[in-house]
């Protein structure tokens, strides 16, 4: 027998058994790499990746006709909404494949919040609006002294 005949043959069974242990090998990293990209959209303040990422998820004239009444309440609507997701995620991430539920679960719902609170804060600004100034409590009335009472 030659040597390029011992080419010729199937693989010893020893390489067989390796070969599902190879292909997950090379898996691991390729989806490590793939799911990276998630992990690197952070949201940063100006004009960052992160700015342009939230608002790519949003539509950006929904606010454009909004004026300051109608744009409050939204705005804080976004605040508390942003505030449960990221509540939610950081829960996620305590249990097991934690960051892998958090994205899959929240990431996007987030992503998009970020961005409409994005472009209301921008019609907020553009139309110069200022917080309502909270509404004062009702004065109680001083109570009455009766005729004939000792208070006077």
């Amino acid at each position: 027998m030659t040597a390029c005949a011992s080419f010729s043959r199937t693989p010893p069974r020893a390489f067989a058994r390796l070969a599902p242990a190879f292909a997950l090998a090379l898996a691991l990293p390729a989806l490590g790499l793939a799911l990276s990209g998630c992990a690197g959209m952070n949201e940063g303040t100006g004009e960052s990746m992160g700015e342009s990422m939230t608002a790519a998820f949003a539509d950006p004239a929904k606010y454009e006709l909004w004026d300051c009444k109608q744009l409050e309440p939204e705005r804080k609507t976004h605040a508390n909404r942003e505030a449960e997701l990221q509540g939610l995620m950081a829960k996620a991430q305590t249990g097991t494949a934690g960051p892998l539920v958090a994205e899959m679960a929240y990431r996007n719902e987030y992503l998009s919040v970020r961005g409409q609170a994005h472009f209301a804060e921008e019609a907020w600004r553009k139309n110069k609006c200022h917080e309502t100034p909270p509404a004062a409590p009702p004065v109680k009335p001083a109570p009455r002294s009766r005729p004939g009472s000792a208070a006077n």
